[in-house]
């Protein structure tokens, strides 16, 4: 080869170096490209993230319903009961309290929340809404925007959607500003715009529909580059997807077959009223409807609420909803996984995961094994197959064969088989602990001052009089849930009543929500209504004399509503008529009387919650404090107890009011309201409602109001209450919440997912499941209170021997369990002296008592997955 060639040959080399330099920085740019820019796609069959199916399970936490120092514990129990997703609203009456005015701080510094997300691993699926409904203060719009001239909320209205889009649009840019969407290489793979819109555009016709469609197409035009749903949205436009909200929704199908089935809000139980009984879901029912969903093709599922919280302040909707918005949630109120809910539901997730690549595979093979039982079957190209077994008949438990191998089903349920052969899971079977919380009171005696404000009059200079009754909120704005209605009502010396004493008869009629009525300053009587019947009436007999009478109605409200066909025109407050009955002329009309008004109470315009405030009146102290008096301001000081177990008030010695500490408002509390309801025996079987499972009738809705430990100082927290009606603080007491006993119910031969595998391959024989039991960090098992293996009665707390027990139940737990922290035993005839009755599927039932560790020793959430083998 001659120089020429030679000179040529290393010009076609360094050409083709340079050419494969050029060619791998080009894939590596396309790479990014498509990692940046077409991160989160999706198909019939599920959303996909960075080219891959995912089958997604996501959990509801509101960022505003807890405090910014739980957020990441909260997100790294989210993780590990099984959480690929955290779902959130946006709340803009919280982000804008005035016009322009934003605010992004403390429990509402949303970049915080998303950004601890996107480090403990996880995605976001951001419902901006920006109405967001979830039982939150006027549903989430600021009050001022109901007074822009000429709006008309949630419909084809110019003002209404000059505003939306402006919160949108400013949502959207602080999370691109913040590289937040996984577009960007953030966690957030979804957005929600508008929320639960369906049945409103149904009733309202052609001015929701072209609003639904502006909303979608606004909402796409953004940017985001990740999609969009609608939820509860049939008619959705492309490209964002219509999702379903319920109790169950394995029957839901997408408007298209090109978008994948979505369930938005799994809900794991229901909110709290004041004068409701508690609900609850049972886990088994919840477990039995995300099964069905996954085997009827649906790959994102999000559980409303996985941890529900508590509405601070006045953010409470409505009206009457509590200040506790628990809902009955896998993480409790207070942040504790609430034992058997969060366990059962970690099992689920981690079998459906064991399923994932043949359910984003193929569509599944359905096969009748019965007259209500059905196998869904998943077969991937890589031949990875999965099974769902599922019993419809809420009655009977079964045998099917699948296979040519035999299941048991019990009633309302469905086995997970990863392999197609091995039942690793099963909804109505509970493997995991459940537990027993107790509110334990503390070493703490509050020594309470207090001040009495009583009731204003129409003469006071801080009023506004005006003819005729006003609507409340157009008055307050919304700036206190207090108005005062006040006039004079002037008696003359012949009245025929002041010699009868038949005293005339008073009647308000009232929009709600609560009302209390002053006759010279003593109080005459209270009425309030309720959440499905927010108005009421007063009516009582009026104690008049001759003269000057000052009558001062006070109007209380629990909250703004937050769902409805335009609830932005409900009323509030007095609005008449207002009548006075059995005078010597017949029946007045007070109602087009000139009325006196002022806003708030007086200990509000003072600021008595704060320790400023406070000093500006003077405070009754020991003997002289005032006790069951209304319109009572209390305030004492104490030391943060030791410890990080949460912390509570007992509240149910008050009876309605409000509660502050260190200036931070816990929010309303109203004990006095009985629960009233039906409450009965819980079945999980058959169709769940929010009736179905309720407890506490007859006791107070909420007892216990939740005091966030980063609210607390280490020594001199000021803690304020006001009560309305009167109470005795004396009973007012600190307590933490922490667990009292925890309880195994194991059926033996259930499916496990320990070990599965082995199982599976015929490499173990050992098909008996373990009952494990295991005390928070901190306590041991101090006693077993009870034990039987057989066919126990009852539930955790309240277990009773059946017909059939094993005498010897008791001695292997106490021998394997006392003065541990954690421990288990084998569900099998030999651990408990033999088979007490043969013919029959028994159980394991224990309860063990849960108390302060003699030795601490500690044993971490790593150590209870090891237990579990996971």
């Amino acid at each position: 080869v001659g120089f020429g060639s030679r000179v040529h040959v290393q010009t076609l080399r360094r050409a083709e170096s340079t050419m494969a330099t050029m060619l791998v920085l080009l894939l590596s740019w396309a790479a990014a490209s498509s990692s940046v820019t077409a991160s989160v796609t999706y198909d019939h069959r599920a959303i996909i993230v960075n080219g891959q199916r995912r089958i997604l399970i996501s959990g509801s936490i509101h960022y505003p319903r807890s405090t910014p120092e739980m957020w990441p514990d909260l997100i790294q129990k989210a993780k590990d009961g099984g959480l690929d997703v955290i779902q959130t609203y946006v709340f803009w009456n919280g982000h804008e309290p005035s016009p322009g005015k934003y605010y992004f701080e403390g429990r509402y510094d949303l970049v915080r929340f998303i950004k601890l997300v996107q480090q403990a691993g996880l995605y976001a699926h951001l419902r901006i809404g920006p109405y967001v409904c979830a039982e939150w203060n006027f549903g989430g719009f600021p009050v001022w925007l109901k007074y822009v001239p000429g709006i008309v909320f949630r419909t084809d209205n110019g003002p209404f959607k000059a505003a939306m889009q402006r919160f949108t649009e400013k949502i959207v840019n602080m999370m691109k500003a913040e590289n937040l969407f996984e577009s960007q290489g953030g966690p957030i793979i979804l957005s929600q715009i508008e929320n639960e819109y369906g049945p409103v555009e149904w009733e309202i016709g052609a001015p929701g529909k072209a609003y639904s469609k502006w909303a979608a197409d606004m909402a796409v035009g953004l940017g985001t580059g990740v999609p969009w749903v609608m939820c509860k949205q049939e008619d959705a436009p492309d490209p964002v997807i219509d999702t379903c909200n319920g109790y169950y929704c394995e029957n839901f199908k997408p408007n298209r077959d090109y978008k994948p089935k979505m369930w938005t809000e799994a809900w794991t139980g229901w909110y709290t009223e004041f004068g409701g009984a508690l609900p609850h879901r049972p886990v088994e029912d919840l477990a039995y409807s995300v099964a069905r969903f996954i085997q009827n093709g649906g790959s994102f599922v999000n559980y409303y609420m996985y941890h529900g919280g508590t509405n601070f302040g006045r953010t409470s909707g409505g009206p009457f909803i509590a200040t506790s918005y628990d809902y009955d949630a896998p993480i409790d109120e207070f942040g504790l996984p609430s034992g058997q809910k969060w366990r059962h539901l970690r099992d689920l997730h981690k079998a459906i995961k064991l399923c994932e690549s043949a359910l984003v595979s193929s569509d599944a093979t359905v096969i009748s094994l019965g007259n209500k039982q059905e196998a869904h079957v998943f077969t991937a190209k890589s031949r990875d197959c999965a099974a769902f077994l599922a019993n419809y008949d809420p009655d009977y438990s079964v045998k099917v064969t699948f296979t040519g191998r035999q299941y048991d089903l019990p009633p309302w349920s469905v086995s997970i088989l990863p392999d197609c052969k091995t039942a690793v899971f099963n909804t109505a079977r509970i493997g995991a602990q459940s537990s027993v919380m107790k509110m334990t009171p503390l070493d703490n005696t509050f020594l309470w001052q207090s001040y009495n404000e009583g009731s204003p009059s129409a003469d006071d200079i801080d009023t506004t009089a005006m003819e005729g009754l006003l609507e409340q909120i157009n008055i307050t704005r919304d700036a206190s849930d207090y108005l005062w209605y006040m006039t004079d009502v002037v008696i003359e010396p012949d009245e025929a009543f002041l010699k009868s004493g038949q005293y005339p008869v008073l009647t308000v009629w009232s929009a709600g929500h609560a009302l209390h009525v002053f006759i010279n300053g003593e109080l005459s009587g209270t009425v309030f209504g309720a959440l499905e019947n927010p108005k009421l009436t007063f009516t009582d007999n009026l104690k008049l004399r001759a003269g000057i009478n000052k009558l001062s109605l006070l109007s209380i409200a629990v909250g703004l509503p937050n769902v409805g066909l335009h609830f932005e025109t409900w009323n509030a407050g007095v609005l008449g008529p207002v009548t006075l009955k059995g005078l010597n002329s017949g029946t007045w009309n007070l109602t087009n009387w000139k009325w006196s008004y002022k806003v708030g109470l007086k200990g509000e315009i003072l600021g008595l919650n704060t320790i400023s405030g406070s000093s500006s009146v003077e405070w009754m102290k020991g003997s002289s404090v005032v006790l069951k008096q209304p319109l009572t301001w209390y305030k004492t000081t104490f030391d943060a107890p030791e410890g990080d177990d949460p912390l509570a008030l007992d509240m149910s010695s008050m009876g309605k009011g409000q509660i502050w500490i260190n200036g931070q408002s816990i929010g309303r509390h109203w004990p006095a309201y009985v629960a009233e309801g039906s409450c009965r025996k819980c079945n999980y079987t058959g169709i769940f409602n929010e009736n179905k499972c309720r407890t506490n009738c007859g006791e107070p809705s909420q007892r216990w109001y939740h005091l966030p430990r980063s609210w607390l100082r280490p020594i001199g927290n000021f803690l304020v209450v006001f009560e309305e009606w009167g109470g005795e603080p004396a009973g007012v007491s600190l307590v933490k919440r922490m667990t009292g006993s925890v309880c195994v119910d194991i059926f033996e031969g259930q499916p496990a997912l320990k070990n599965w595998r082995s199982a599976s391959s015929g490499k173990t024989n050992n098909t008996y499941p373990k009952a494990h039991l295991m005390c928070p960090p901190g306590q041991e098992i101090s006693e077993i209170r009870f034990a039987s293996y057989g066919l126990p009665q009852g539930t955790c707390g309240n277990y009773q021997e059946g017909r059939c027990h094993a005498p010897k139940s008791y001695d292997v737990l106490q021998k394997n369990c006392i003065e541990k922290q954690l421990c288990s035993v084998t569900v099998a005839p030999e651990a408990f002296g033999g088979d007490p009755c043969p013919d029959s599927t028994k159980k394991l039932s224990v309860e063990a008592i849960c108390s302060q560790h003699k030795a601490a020793s500690m044993v971490s959430e790593m150590e209870e997955c090891r237990l579990h083998g996971t």
